[in-house]
Order: structure tokens, then C-alpha cells, then sequence
């Protein structure tokens, strides 16, 4: 396992249900063999689908990459509402009232595009140093503030009128609590609603098709090839401009040099200005992320990886 301690980059793992985020990473440890791991993108105990575990030096962009852009499958069933927003939660209110598709579909229409979002008392949210489960779990309500999010679509996939059960595909932004904009749909319709069920099925630059599961990486594991379930870090800032740069100015970007924009190949300083940039090194190795700082005409580091 000595090559191990060298890894760096991602994994793509297909969290199991009843895990939490912090177990995934903790077992990884002991499969990999690696201690520097970290995640991105917390998933409920609930949920399943694409957790993005960081190894090495990749860790440093654990905090970068919970971006826009996530994909999930939810299910839900209107008719009641409970204290986490989710089926594991205490019931408090049920309703009889008939929903039809169509309702269903015009209502969740309205969420579409930017909304402000309450987030749930059962949820790792912090209010004066105190996780809101934190709260919940002593019987405290508090009041939350509402926070911006944007819901790029929802397509309700399925849904029975009878059992009033179905499912929605979404995308939304970094923040947004699915269970959250299941119970508000259901408020909306008159009805109450709770998720059932959620598989995150795209973040950053993985989608589901291409996660392992744990099984999968203890086998790989064992046969000594776990370093093919190691992903290049770069796989998450395909969004961004790739920069490489040349065999005179990859050392002195290394040393903490500020080189000016047109050495990077950015002569158009306005248009730059406050892009964010992923960088390469005249050998093709991604070492930064790196912003245009276009009044200053300086090409500012980010976060480093080297």
C-alpha cells in the first residue's frame, strides 16, 4: 500500500443508504489506506448517490466544489408532513385532499427558477454556534432565516393519484434541501408532502453511472488497483477556462509570482476581471485554480495543488 500515500484526487462513490458522509470517509481510510480524505457535498443518512471523496493533496478543494449544477431523484407521498421534512420523522399533520397531476405539475412549476428556502430544524445548519439537529433533538423550534436558492428544473417523473406517491427530478444549486422543496410543494397544493427517498444522481463532474460502490472499492482494494478508482481533481473545474502555462512562467507561478494577465494569454483585462481559471503546467499537470484580477492586471492563485 506504499503507493497509496502518494494518491491524489477524487472518488466517485455511490453512498449507501443508512450512511452517513463521515462513515463513507472513515471506511475509505481503511480501504484506500490513505488518512488525508475528505468529502464534499453532505448527503443525509437517507440518501444515496454520488459523494465525491477527496485523497491527498485534493483535499484542498473540498471546500471549492460544492457548487451549482446537482441532480436528484426524489420520492415523495403527499398527504403528510413530518418534523425532518422526510419519511425517519415524527408525523404532525396529515391531509385527505386530492391531488391531480396536472395540480401537481403547475404547482411544482412555481419553485422553478430562484426561491427563498427555509432550511429544516433537522438540518446541520448553524444558529449561534449550535447545529439546528442540535436544537430539534431537545424539542427547540427556532426561527430561520430564509435563504436564496435556485431550482434549475423539476420534472415530475411519476405520480399515482391514488396513492398520491411519485417522483421528481431535479436540478438545483448548492444548499437546496430536496425534503424542504417537497414539503413546500405540498404546502402550496394544500396537501402536505414528505420525500421518501433521494438518490443524488450528478454533482460537479460525476454522475451516477460512474460512482463505486464501497463493495466495489474493497475488491479493488484487494487486488491492489484502487488507484484506478482515483479520478483526476480536474474532473471537478471542467466549468472553468483551462490556462496552461508556459515553460518560463510554471516555476515562477509556483514560487508565489503574480504574473500579469497577457502572460497567461488574457489580453482582454475587463473581460476577465474575477474569472476563475483552471491552471495547468507547461507539463500538463493541473496544479491551481486561478482568478483574473483585471484591475490590478495580476493572475491571482486560488488554491494550489502542488
Amino acid at each position: 500500500m506504499e503507493s497509496c500515500k502518494e494518491l491524489c484526487g477524487v472518488i466517485p462513490v455511490n453512498k449507501p443508504k443508512d450512511w452517513t458522509s463521515f462513515d463513507v470517509v472513515a471506511k475509505l481510510r481503511g480501504i484506500v489506506g490513505v488518512k488525508r480524505l475528505g468529502h464534499s457535498g453532505t448527503l443525509d443518512p437517507m440518501a444515496t448517490g454520488v459523494l465525491a471523496v477527496f485523497v491527498g493533496k485534493a483535499t484542498k478543494a473540498c471546500d471549492m466544489v460544492n457548487g451549482d449544477g446537482k441532480c436528484y431523484v426524489a420520492s415523495f407521498r403527499l398527504g403528510l408532513s413530518t418534523d425532518t421534512q422526510d419519511i425517519t420523522g415524527e408525523v404532525l399533520e396529515r391531509s385527505d385532499k386530492a391531488v391531480t397531476r396536472q395540480e401537481l405539475e403547475e404547482a411544482a412549476m412555481e419553485f422553478q427558477g430562484d426561491i427563498m428556502q427555509i432550511p429544516p430544524m433537522f438540518s446541520a445548519v448553524k444558529v449561534g454556534g449550535k447545529r439546528l439537529y442540535e436544537l430539534a433533538r431537545e424539542g427547540k423550534t427556532i426561527e430561520r432565516a430564509a435563504r436564496k436558492r435556485h431550482i434549475d428544473f423539476i420534472n415530475i417523473t411519476e405520480y399515482d393519484e391514488n396513492t398520491r406517491e411519485g417522483k421528481m427530478y431535479v436540478s438545483v444549486s448548492s444548499g437546496t434541501y430536496i425534503r424542504t422543496l417537497i414539503h413546500d410543494i405540498g404546502v402550496r397544493l394544500g396537501a402536505f408532502g414528505t420525500m421518501t427517498a433521494l438518490e443524488r444522481v450528478k454533482a460537479g463532474g460525476f454522475v451516477i453511472g460512474q460512482c463505486y460502490t464501497m463493495k466495489e472499492l474493497q475488491i479493488m482494494a484487494n487486488e491492489g488497483r484502487i488507484e484506478e478508482a482515483v479520478k483526476p481533481l480536474d474532473k471537478e473545474f471542467m466549468s472553468l477556462e483551462k490556462i496552461k502555462l508556459s515553460e518560463r512562467n510554471t516555476p515562477l507561478y509556483k514560487n508565489g509570482v503574480k504574473l500579469r494577465l497577457s502572460q497567461v494569454g488574457l489580453n482582454d483585462r475587463q473581460s476577465a476581471h474575477e474569472n476563475e481559471y483552471r491552471v495547468y503546467s507547461c507539463d500538463g499537470e493541473f496544479i491551481s485554480v486561478a482568478k483574473a484580477d483585471g484591475e490590478n492586471d495580476e493572475f491571482v492563485s486560488v488554491k494550489n495543488f502542488y
